[in-house]
């Protein structure tokens, strides 16, 4: 009769929990991407869409939003850059959240996608969040901490670049 030892070291229970905590980390960032894709598309079709956002003037327009926190910006000098070309500038920062959005949402792209989130909250906070008080108040900071993780990781999952790696690793698998 020959005896079997067993030579594994880990119980059913906490092969069960490894694997759901890998799945957990594994698609733990995907409300994140789909909340910041939403917003930023949202927001970027919003300032598009409206009637007096890309004004140089008037109640709600990019103009006077940017000659509102001139003086109390961190960087006074990105707001008079701003404020040569507003309503530029406003389209510029529409386009952007548009091309951050959908990028991240994709997931095509998605370190550069978040990094152009980050860098889009990163800038709204240093001037138009900046003199809010109580600092977290104010919503661009936590924009820029909620971009970092996904600058980090990218798209692992349920996006076009993880559908790419596929694809070249199943090529570079074939030139072995």
């Amino acid at each position: 009769m020959k005896t079997q030892v067993r030579t594994d070291t880990q119980t059913p229970h906490t092969e069960l929990s490894r694997t759901w905590r890998d799945a957990a980390a594994r698609w733990a960032l995907l409300p994140l991407r789909i909340f910041l894709g939403v917003t930023f598309l949202y927001a970027g079709i919003d300032k598009l869409t409206s009637s007096g956002f890309m004004q140089t003037t008037g109640p709600g327009s990019i103009g006077e939003t940017m000659h509102a926190v001139r003086d109390s910006s961190a960087l006074p000098a990105l707001v008079d850059l701003a404020l040569k070309s507003p309503v530029g500038f406003g389209y510029g920062i529409a386009f952007g959240e548009l091309a951050v959005g959908l990028g991240i949402l994709i997931g095509l792209l998605g370190r550069l996608a978040a990094l152009g989130g980050a860098l889009i909250s990163f800038s709204l906070w240093l001037t138009v969040s900046w003199a809010t008080t109580p600092y977290y108040y104010g919503n661009d900071l936590a924009y820029l901490m909620a971009w970092l993780p996904l600058v980090l990781a990218g798209t692992p999952v349920l996006s076009v670049d993880s559908v790419l790696r596929v694809r070249r690793r199943r090529r570079a698998a074939e030139y072995r």
